[in-house]
């Protein structure tokens, strides 16, 4: 007990660094807010402060830079957290979020919704439930086949993905050139642009959901690195394990995508810098994670709103990040095995 208390301490410089991250993502971009100002606008809500600020940058931090900061920091842990839960589920350093298909079928399912001009909140919800629908049909091949080992869970999930990305390809190809394909690819790319508060709301019960699960498993969750026979010596159930470990990073993966279209490498780099500073114990890697995760989409999407005309897709960042990103830690890794 002692030991995994002195561990935990490992975990202080990750809060600190979202901390920072939090602060400073204010000052940027066309109206900056400067972490001095922002903490007293936070405080005015709570004392008596004399107001020393301009109340148009109380209207921005209240409506739109704080209710952005955090949708991108839950989003950011769900990703994070989802790829590194399958990695240790798997035990496979090359697994995602986007592993099981739960992100492609998402993203289907807000195609769907776009092509039939639903309401704002209709697609984001279609995307979740389409996420969720992948899990379904994960389950059923499994039954179907007579087979739940991991590798079946693999290629079932490669099967799904390659699915649902043919049938977003022939939604975007029946598309309206004009009005919906644009809509259909911008979201597939993944943004906070056009963010709404019931995406937050979304994000943050689901991630609420799947995160308390997770904690509470998290010892057990080491043991899926022993084989089957074991961890029934030690008794320990990996199948009901694995099961729930799978269903929550399917809600966090769903939630996620269902509020910011498809960002990818989030799920696979972030977790592998986890393990690096923290270890592969996984009751310090699911925090450290998500406040990793949280840390490094927050700063993207800081990067995205602030530093061009435009906002640049966060897809198209993560993967500019994530790439050279993970050639490091395939130098550096070498042959480490999970």
């Amino acid at each position: 007990m002692e030991n995994i208390k002195k561990k935990r301490k490992r975990i202080f410089p990750f809060v600190l660094l979202f901390i920072a991250v939090f602060l400073l993502s204010f000052n940027f971009g066309r109206y900056p807010v400067s972490p001095i100002e922002l903490i007293k606008i936070l405080l005015s809500r709570v004392f008596d402060i004399e107001q020393s600020w301009p109340d148009s940058a109380e209207t921005i931090v209240f409506n739109i830079r704080l209710p952005r900061i955090i949708l991108s920091s839950l989003i950011g842990a769900s990703l994070t957290v989802s790829g590194l839960v399958l990695q240790q589920v798997f035990r496979n350093p090359m697994a995602s979020q986007d592993t099981l298909g739960s992100s492609s079928a998402a993203a289907f399912g807000a195609s769907i919704a776009l092509l039939l001009d639903f309401s704002y909140l209709a697609v984001s919800m279609t995307a979740f439930v389409f996420g969720l629908l992948s899990l379904a049909i994960l389950m059923l091949f499994s039954l179907v086949i007579r087979r739940k080992d991991t590798l079946s869970l693999i290629l079932s999930g490669i099967m799904i993905s390659s699915l649902f990305s043919s049938a977003t390809s022939f939604v975007k190809l029946v598309a309206d050139t004009n009005e919906k394909l644009p809509s259909i690819t911008y979201f597939l790319m993944g943004s906070l642009s056009s963010f709404r508060t019931s995406d937050l709301a979304l994000v943050f019960v689901v991630t609420l959901c799947a995160a308390i699960p997770l904690i509470l498993i998290s010892y057990r969750l080491n043991l899926l690195s022993l084989s089957e026979d074991e961890a029934r010596s030690m008794g320990v159930n990996t199948k009901a394990i694995r099961l729930a470990a799978i269903i929550c990073s399917t809600l966090l993966t769903s939630s996620a995508v269902a509020a910011s279209g498809q960002i990818g490498w989030v799920g696979l780099v972030i977790p592998h810098f986890t393990r690096m500073i923290n270890g592969s114990d996984t009751r310090l890697t699911i925090p450290s994670s998500a406040l990793l995760g949280a840390s490094f989409l927050t700063i993207v999407d800081t990067v995205s709103r602030s530093f061009a005309t435009s906002e640049i897709p966060l897809g198209i960042l993560t993967s500019f990040i994530g790439a050279p990103l993970f050639l490091y830690l395939i130098k550096k890794e070498g042959k480490r095995e999970y």
